[in-house]
């Protein structure tokens, strides 16, 4: 009996270390499983948070597109505009211009007429 109690101690004793080794390791377990969550957690933040300003980013990206199209719709309207003033001034230059053209030949006959008149005048104070 003796035997067999002594037997039966050591074995206690190797289940009890046994027991103490899983114990240690479920700490273990327990403090790697903490961790991890406290890493999703701080990960999930940090994806939220990117989200965020993915959305952030994303409005802004649309709002300066919105703007983009304001411009250019106000560009092609200025362009027209302009447009529409370059073939006013050039037939405003091809009227000038003809005036021009016009006024030359005016003078040219009145500068004729002139020396006409004055022939005339000349030839009967002659007379």
């Amino acid at each position: 009996l003796q035997k067999e109690l002594l037997k039966y101690k050591q074995e206690a004793r190797n289940l009890q270390g046994i027991k103490d080794a899983l114990q240690q390791r479920l700490i273990q377990q327990d403090a790697s499983v903490l961790q991890l969550k406290q890493e999703l957690l701080r990960a999930n933040m940090d994806k939220e948070e990117l989200h965020n300003q993915n959305v952030d980013l994303q409005r802004k990206v649309e709002e300066r597109n919105r703007l983009l199209a304001e411009y250019k719709k106000e560009l092609g309207q200025k362009d027209r505009h302009l447009q529409q003033h370059q073939t006013k001034l050039d037939e405003i230059l091809r009227q000038l211009s003809e005036a021009s053209c016009q006024q030359v030949d005016l003078e040219r006959k009145v500068g004729h007429k002139e020396a006409l008149l004055a022939h005339c005048v000349k030839r009967e104070a002659e007379e």
